[in-house]
């Protein structure tokens, strides 16, 4: 009985490691892999606001643009017009401010 004894509990012992060793395994690989899908999804997130500045800096690319075409390609008597309005403009605020 005792010669027994000697070749089972070892081999529960071994049987029980193994199981340990294989339920730290799954655990550790289901852990890693929903600390990639969070990652995954952070980035998703991130490149999401980034497309959205993006697109708010190319619309005002696009309007800068607008207005150059504008200049370049306008009469020089109208642009000038403008520009003089714009002056009285600036020169009548200045009078209501210190008014």
């Amino acid at each position: 009985m005792d010669s027994d004894l000697l070749i089972i509990f070892p081999s529960i012992i071994i049987m029980l490691m193994i199981l340990g060793l294989s339920v730290n395994g799954i655990i550790s690989q289901a852990t890693a892999y929903y600390l990639e899908k969070d990652e995954r999804e952070h980035a998703r997130s991130k490149s999401a606001a980034n497309a959205g500045e993006l697109g708010e800096r190319n619309q005002m690319i696009e309007d800068r643009l607008a207005v150059l075409e504008r200049l370049a390609t306008d009469k020089g008597t109208l642009l000038s017009d403008e520009i003089e309005s714009l002056r009285l403009d600036v020169a009548e605020r200045r009078e209501k401010e210190s008014n």
